[in-house]
């Protein structure tokens, strides 16, 4: 863990990106490069606006398309070019990759049960488990705070990185089901003082018309 030796307040906006016509569908995306609907580009903006005056030094998102085009959107109107993390790129789904839920549930029953259960190293096949994916988010995550201690930052990401995220600051167990709401272009901030983190605000929609999406199962 990176240790952050100081009281100073670092805070980070955790925005999912905007809405794809595989989230209205409910198909797994994972690290297939989806790009973002109409509606989709529309909530982006409507991100960036939001943020404009919320004192953004920093901007980093996911190199995958949907969160790209979402970043570059809030970027406009910070006045910001987003950084490339591929480390906060969505989990890698392998075999699920591509299909509805339902579709997933009856081809692979077995590691849908262990998916839907939350077991943690559960990996898919050719994919990646709640454990690897949790190790590598949390990691950037820490490093990306003690780049900028007493800063505001904004992350575009994915809804499979905002679950861990947000157990990872209440310090939940990965295998607990889920308690919140991961909207589509919903904006998240936590922050982080003296080592210690904290869950300020989660799943806002203010910004954005009615109807934002969580298609995440549970």
């Amino acid at each position: 863990m990176v240790e952050i030796p100081t009281t100073a307040v670092t805070r980070i906006c955790l925005v999912r990106h905007g809405e794809t016509e595989w989230n209205a569908a409910r198909r797994i995306q994972g690290q297939i490069d989806i790009g973002l609907n109409d509606n989709g580009r529309k909530q982006a903006e409507a991100a960036g606006l939001w943020l404009k005056t919320a004192g953004i030094v920093a901007l980093y998102s996911s190199d995958l398309k949907r969160a790209w085009t979402t970043a570059e959107a809030i970027g406009r109107a910070v006045g910001l070019a987003p950084t490339p993390v591929p480390e906060m790129r969505e989990r890698l789904y392998g075999v699920f990759q591509g299909l509805t839920y339902a579709e997933a549930q009856e081809k692979f029953p077995e590691g849908y049960a262990a998916f839907e259960g939350r077991n943690a190293d559960y990996n898919f096949e050719n994919g990646e488990s709640l454990r690897t994916m949790f190790a590598r988010v949390t990691g950037k995550l820490q490093e990306i705070a003690a780049a900028h201690v007493g800063q505001n930052v904004v992350v575009v990401l994915h809804g499979g990185v905002l679950d861990v995220i947000n157990r990872f600051v209440r310090g939940n167990p990965l295998e607990m089901p889920r308690d919140f709401l991961i909207p589509n272009a919903g904006i998240n901030w936590i922050s982080v003082a003296g080592g210690k983190w904290h869950l300020d605000a989660w799943g806002e929609t203010a910004h954005l018309a009615p109807g934002a999406l969580d298609e995440l199962p549970s």
